[in-house]
């Protein structure tokens, strides 16, 4: 048997009887409580390195938004642009800014408390461990300015939870996604987030094309590809002939830019429907590059049918996107990805165990995991026929 399939979902257990385990938590959760204890630990030695820690783990929790807000605030601003070519002071950088001297250097100092920007002698800030990487990486700066709808949506946390999630911003914004099949949309109104996608590609496509060989194979298609950001990359590395399949709004712009990049002629882009079919046949690699996260049980399956319908006797399926129980990024999975696509109004990052069941049950006979470079971004399953 698959080790995958040997997994259990942990996250579901039965009420029962108390078990060594519960009387554990319960009682170094009262010792953690306690006045008494936290008194102590802050006085002996080691103890108050952990309570420390812990101290400003929490404190994190509590200000992460504030300092999400300075990140956006600064690409907002183009902050890092401006300090592309050298260090500024405060007196050069407020009128660009278009802020005061004061509340200019407010958000420096903020932005270099987080390593955004580091101070340099005479007065002057320059980019930060943290602030150069961003201009060599535009795709995360989309993203950051992307998320502003995130942030209002959850302006009220327990309002979105209670209530009817499709009213939320990024549900409007993401509404081609998965509303079922025979969509109409036009070129137009994809093109925000198609070109979002294409945009947030670049490292991920990567990661996937450094993972795997797709030199074995010979016919790929990518479904529900976007724009073509992943086949573009794939194609100038690789050399396969690939075909893109997704909406036919989509598709027309896949197909713009394919020949943008003088690709013509050795990729296609088709417009259809993995839902309602038809969908092209005949391939030895299929791939599905952050699609299944973002739909609900029902269409995750219907849409691993649908690859599994594409490929040939011995074909290959990859499944590529950000899964939860990732070692060094649960929260990733659960608290981001979790409140993410509650907002978007479906989908939900799921373990490499929970896709190996949906994959068997789509018709695939195993399942394998490969390593990526930045399993926090992208993790990597190998569906075989």
């Amino acid at each position: 048997m698959n080790d995958l399939a040997r997994q259990k979902d942990s996250s579901i257990q039965p009420a029962g009887k108390e078990t060594l385990g519960d009387w554990w938590f319960r009682t170094r959760n009262r010792i953690l409580t306690s006045p008494a204890f936290q008194r102590w630990a802050v006085r002996f030695p080691v103890a108050s390195w952990v309570a420390r820690h812990r101290a400003a783990k929490v404190f994190e929790l509590v200000a992460g938004f504030v300092y999400s807000q300075v990140l956006y605030t600064c690409v907002t601003l183009k902050l890092f642009e401006r300090l592309a070519d050298g260090p500024q002071t405060v007196d050069e950088l407020a009128p660009f800014l278009e802020l005061t001297p004061e509340r200019a250097r407010r958000l420096l100092d903020a932005a270099v408390s987080l390593k955004l920007l580091e101070r340099r002698p005479n007065g002057r800030y320059g980019l930060g461990i943290y602030g150069a990487p961003l201009l060599a990486n535009p795709s995360v700066a989309h993203m950051v300015e992307h998320h502003a709808m995130l942030y209002r949506d959850l302006a009220d946390p327990v309002g979105l939870l209670r209530g009817d999630p499709t009213t939320s911003e990024l549900s409007r914004y993401w509404s081609y996604s998965g509303r079922g099949p025979g969509d109409q949309s036009t070129p137009q109104q994809v093109a925000a987030y198609s070109a979002l996608m294409a945009s947030s590609m670049s490292l991920i496509a990567e990661d996937i094309l450094d993972a795997y060989d797709f030199g074995r194979h010979r016919k790929h298609i990518d479904l529900a590809g976007g724009e073509g950001a992943f086949v573009e990359a794939a194609s100038r590395t690789q050399g396969l002939a690939s075909t893109l399949f997704d909406l036919p709004a989509v598709a027309e712009r896949a197909r713009a830019r394919f020949s943008r990049a003088g690709l013509e002629g050795r990729v296609t882009a088709v417009g259809g429907d993995l839902f309602k079919g038809p969908v092209p046949t005949g391939f030895d690699l299929a791939t599905l590059v952050r699609v299944v996260h973002d739909h609900d049980d029902a269409q995750a399956l219907r849409i691993l049918e649908a690859a599994r319908g594409v490929l040939a006797p011995g074909g290959v399926l990859l499944i590529a996107e950000p899964m939860s129980d990732t070692r060094g990024a649960e929260a990733m999975a659960d608290a981001y990805f979790g409140f993410y696509l509650y907002a978007m109004a479906q989908g939900r990052a799921r373990s490499p165990a929970e896709l190996d069941a949906m994959a068997r049950k789509a018709g695939f006979a195993r399942t394998r995991l490969v390593r990526t470079r930045r399993p926090m971004l992208t993790r990597l399953l190998v569906a075989e026929t």
